[in-house]
């Protein structure tokens, strides 16, 4: 069996109407000059979402976990099930744009120093969202949160990039997962994604750890997706698992000291959010009750707890048929 040029993965979690639509706008994207599969994990879903992908995709490879594992626990598990020379991995609230897939192949092909690309992610009316990359976590950044500042002074959001026009070529820190494509080799060297995390940041650390063996992260803005995003989390839900996810990687990667700061930077921006909450009204400009993340505040401070599961092996597939230079 040819080893196709990409492997995507999706994986899914009670979003079966958008994994489908997500789906039938992949495999009509296909080109005649490059071959891809298509892996979906789902993950324990109750909507019925696995029997439904089943039923309309025979050709799509279906990994049915029996837990929800998270985003990139199950992104391992569709590695693993899959044999491209590139991985790209897909969120299902996504909808292809043209022919991403062909464009990020030979981008990658052609500039294969940079190991991880991503395409520019698009609201409905085709204006960037503003989610396809991000600058490194920062103390700059965290003061911002804390203060508010991050969202009036672009200086003090630094994770968002600003100024950055996501319609040219440019070298970014790190890019969202929810359209990202690794070379396989480099996703093999990096044992895949670190399990501790269950959604959020999990691409951030990858990037960061990716960059450690000379990966240099790019936007590619001849591909492109339609982004719904945030389609399987509740508000509240969402921001905690976010905060979550950010404590995790200060804890992973900063000193104790610095990674101490961080948190509680989080904390006085979260309750600032609570107490402006409290006296003018629920935020619903962003649907968040920031007093029922403030309660939560010693779980989330926590992050995500450590996980018994090794990272993904090696591909046998890797070792038998070299990739192209």
């Amino acid at each position: 069996m040819t080893r196709p040029d990409v492997s995507v993965v999706v994986v899914s979690y009670n979003t079966s109407e958008l994994t489908r639509r997500c789906l039938r706008g992949l495999l009509d994207s296909r080109t005649e000059d490059v071959s891809f599969d298509v892996t979906v994990v789902d993950n324990a879903s109750s909507d019925g979402s696995a029997d439904a992908i089943a039923a309309e995709f025979p050709e799509v490879r279906l990994v049915r976990v029996p837990v929800n594992v998270g985003w990139g626990r199950g992104v391992n598990r569709g590695v693993v099930a899959s044999s491209g020379r590139y991985v790209l991995l897909l969120n299902p609230d996504t909808a292809p744009v043209g022919h991403p897939v062909a464009e990020l192949f030979r981008f990658a092909r052609a500039h294969p120093r940079h190991g991880i690309y991503t395409g520019r992610t698009l609201h409905a009316d085709g204006t960037d969202d503003m989610y396809c990359c991000w600058g490194l976590p920062s103390l700059r950044g965290y003061v911002g949160f804390a203060t508010g500042l991050g969202s009036k002074i672009g200086w003090f959001a630094p994770e968002d990039l600003p100024g950055y026009d996501r319609r040219t070529v440019r070298e970014v820190p790190a890019v969202s997962g929810c359209c990202m494509l690794v070379e396989r080799e480099l996703f093999d060297r990096l044992g895949g994604f670190d399990p501790i995390y269950f959604l959020y940041s999990d691409d951030i650390d990858l990037c960061t750890r990716a960059a450690a063996l000379g990966a240099s992260p790019v936007v590619v803005p001849g591909a492109a997706v339609i982004h719904v995003g945030g389609a399987s989390s509740s508000s509240e839900g969402q921001r905690i698992k976010i905060l979550r996810g950010k404590a995790t990687y200060v804890r992973r990667h900063w000193s104790p000291g610095r990674a101490r700061l961080a948190l509680t930077l989080m904390a006085a921006g979260v309750g600032l959010r609570a107490v402006g909450g409290a006296v003018l009204g629920r935020d619903r400009s962003r649907g968040v009750d920031w007093t029922a993340v403030w309660r939560e505040r010693h779980t989330w401070r926590a992050g995500w707890p450590e996980v018994d599961e090794p990272r993904p092996p090696r591909s046998a597939l890797l070792e038998e048929t070299p990739t192209p230079m």
